[in-house]
């Protein structure tokens, strides 16, 4: 099928050239606000550059738009897209506002197109092979998961890091957990957060001070309805290598696994009896990379070749939109959010 990248970042350089090592797949070509990184992208990679989004949809040779765009352009990228007949898959979240997101599920149904999006980590062999531990027993029943995801300090590594704390650890980065727990348990019924900034006083790498207003500090309870309780921590603060790391643990009635990172498909597992110490756990298949960032989009366009439904949906990742605008929701007046949206369980990949 052929594909066009629009939105020429930093992501578009990996999703580019893991496309190619997929053959079923045609990267045709390139479109950006700033012509010349369309045209530099299309340079190394191949395709053509596009003048502008119109020229992209007009081109009736493009079956599929990636959308790579910054968060707040994705709603309109993707309705627009959406509108000219394209299938759409779209880095995360889907949309800002669960409204919007609700609004492309539904105007995707309604023009017979795919809509899919990230985070797609859950496809990863390590997260499929725990995923696939828990649902045939191993662990017993699950009640409770910990999930971390301990980011850092954005100002330590990348030069723009305000965009970073303007949406927060949540919706940046806690998105990949929230992905692999709902693909697991199904859609999450009610949640309860806090947040605070730890904090406001950051100074970038090149010594410039700066201050951030928006939480950089989650925890979120998130309750399933067969009872499975996920205690998400999200920061912009503490260290991955912190000894709790940013992975999963599992913990049920017989015993608990320990994904060593929601991101990483080559991801170490461990697993322990109930009051045991953790031991090595194989998957059930080896990945050979960390992560093959075109994973998501193999199966998306897999499944419009053969008319089949997507591991990679839409109403997947409008369910995580909903969970980030009700964390915050939460956080704001201090109460539990019921959730209201579904949407079907993606199968195993073994």
């Amino acid at each position: 099928m052929n594909l066009a990248i629009v939105g020429c970042g930093n992501i578009a350089g990996p999703y580019s050239k893991d496309i190619k090592n997929h053959p079923s797949m045609n990267l045709v070509g390139f479109s950006d606000i700033d012509v010349s990184r369309a045209e530099a992208f299309a340079k190394e990679h191949g395709g053509k550059a596009y003048a502008s989004l119109e020229e992209v949809l007009a081109d009736e040779s493009v079956d599929v738009v990636v959308n790579l765009t910054i968060f707040q352009a994705h709603y309109e990228v993707i309705k627009r897209a959406l509108l000219a007949g394209k299938h759409v898959y779209s880095e995360k979240p889907l949309a800002l506002v669960y409204a919007e997101a609700k609004e492309l599920v539904a105007l995707a149904k309604e023009k017979g197109l795919y809509l899919g999006g990230a985070p797609i980590t859950f496809l990863g062999e390590a997260q499929q092979s725990a995923m696939k531990y828990i649902q045939d027993g191993k662990l017993g029943q699950v009640r409770v998961v910990y999930a971390e995801v301990n980011h850092g300090r954005i100002e330590s590594w990348h030069p723009n890091p305000a965009p970073f704390y303007a949406v927060g650890p949540n919706l940046d980065v806690g998105v990949y957990p929230l992905a692999l727990v709902t693909a697991l348990f199904g859609p999450a019924k009610r949640l309860t957060a806090f947040a605070t900034t730890l904090s406001p006083n950051r100074v970038t790498k090149e010594g410039k001070p700066f201050t951030i207003e928006a939480p950089d500090f989650y925890v979120v309870n998130i309750e399933f309805p067969e009872g499975q309780l996920v205690r998400l921590t999200t920061n912009f603060y503490v260290s991955g290598f912190t000894r709790q790391g940013e992975g999963l643990e599992f913990h049920g009635d017989k015993g608990s696994l320990h994904l060593e990172s929601w991101f990483m498909a080559n991801s170490l597992l461990h697993y322990a009896d109930f009051g045991k110490e953790y031991t090595p756990l194989e998957p059930f298949k080896p990945s050979n990379v960390g992560l093959d960032w075109a994973v998501g989009l193999q199966d998306f366009t897999d499944s419009i070749r053969a008319n089949k439904p997507s591991r990679v949906t839409g109403d997947h990742a409008a369910h995580v939109v909903e969970i980030l605008e009700a964390t915050n929701t939460s956080v704001k007046t201090g109460k539990s959010v019921e959730l209201a949206s579904t949407f079907t369980v993606p199968a195993s990949i073994f």
